[in-house]
Parts: C-alpha cells; structure tokens; sequence
C-alpha cells in the first residue's frame, strides 16, 4: 500500500488521531517550523486536510496533495492535487514551502527538494517537520518495540490497522535530517531540532541559495 492510498483511506479520522497520539503537541510542532517562513505566497506541501491553516497566519497559502480525498476537506481557496515529484508551478513562485509529516511517504525525496529548490525565490524557506527513530541506539529501539504496538492499535479505534503499521514502517526508511537534509542542491541546511518524546519528531529549515 503507498503513502498516498493510506491517507486517502483515513482522510477523516487522520488529524484526530494523530492529535491523540501526540497527546496534543502536534500543533506545537507545527507552529514552531511555520515560524521560520516568510511572509508572502507560501505552498503547503502535502496539505491533507489543513491542520495547519490556523498557524499560517496572514501569508498566501497554496494547499497541494496528492489525495483529492483529503484535500477536499481543506478550507483554503487554493488547492491544487498534485505531488511533491513534479510540482505544476513555476520557478521561484513561493517565498516559503512548508510540509508536516509528509517526507517519509514520498516517492522520491530527491526529486521533491529539487522541486522544491526550484520553486522557491532566492532566500526563500522551506520548512519540515517529520517523524524518524530517536537519535540514540537505546532510545531507537525502545521507540521501535512501542510504535510497533501502539500504532497498530491506535489505528484499531479508527479501523485504520494496517494503515497505521504503515506508518510504524515508515518510521524505519529515513536517515536522521542531518543526513537527509545535508548537501541538497540549491538548497542550504540552516537549522535541525528534536521534539516530542525521545525526540521522535524533527523540525528542519532550509534556504534557498
């Protein structure tokens, strides 16, 4: 099953549920990042369904996912289906791209920080936030054994089991942000940070050169 068909499936219950299991914080972690974008046009890459539309602020938000099903429940004016790998805007439209919880689950992360890179203005941001393994070997496989039980059960309430031992795979794919985010073209690593629980969570701020 991709990213996408597991998204689509759970349009309705996504943001509930993940609100639970951060015990609250994922608005937080959100927030946090969003501070570091400009003012001005700002694509949210990988959208879903506008969880984070109220911590945009005043800036222009362009909401693009690949999932009408969850894009359909967005509230922004501007929404455009589509994927991080083939972006349908032109160079240096955005003075910032923002994307929650959406890098693991791309077909090609290269080519989406290329695309990225290209539609950002010079001196735009962009602006992460995902979920990874905790940094130490302990606290990896502590988090390993728990997200492997609670994930599944988690998506037990929503009816969502195999879709929510996806994302306990999916935690395992990635190298840290210091290692993914580092020597992408056109693209300068400013910041890296760990939040939430073993700090599972990241944020990560790139500038466009």
């Amino acid at each position: 099953m991709s990213g996408r068909e597991v998204f689509s499936r759970i349009a309705r219950r996504y943001d509930r549920l993940n609100h639970i299991l951060s015990l609250g914080r994922d608005d937080d972690w959100r927030r946090r990042a969003i501070a570091y974008l400009p003012a001005g046009r700002v694509l949210d890459l990988g959208a879903g369904t506008g969880a984070a539309n109220p911590d945009f602020g005043d800036r222009e938000i362009v909401a693009l996912d690949p999932s009408p099903q969850m894009l359909g429940l967005n509230p922004v004016r501007r929404r455009v289906v589509g994927k991080g790998e083939r972006l349908p805007f032109a160079d240096g439209w955005f003075d910032g791209v923002f994307s929650a919880y959406v890098v693991r689950n791309l077909d090609s992360i290269p080519e989406t920080l290329a695309e990225i890179a290209r539609v950002l203005r010079p001196g735009g941001i962009a602006a992460i936030v995902d979920l990874g393994r905790p940094e130490r070997a302990w606290k990896r496989r502590l988090h390993r054994l728990g997200t492997a039980v609670v994930l599944p059960l988690a998506g037990a309430t929503v009816g969502a089991v195999g879709e929510y031992r996806y994302l306990h795979r999916s935690l395992d794919a990635l190298p840290p942000p210091e290692v993914l985010y580092r020597d992408v073209p056109g693209l300068r690593l400013v910041e890296t940070w760990r939040m939430g629980p073993m700090g599972f969570v990241y944020g990560a701020i790139l500038r466009r050169h």
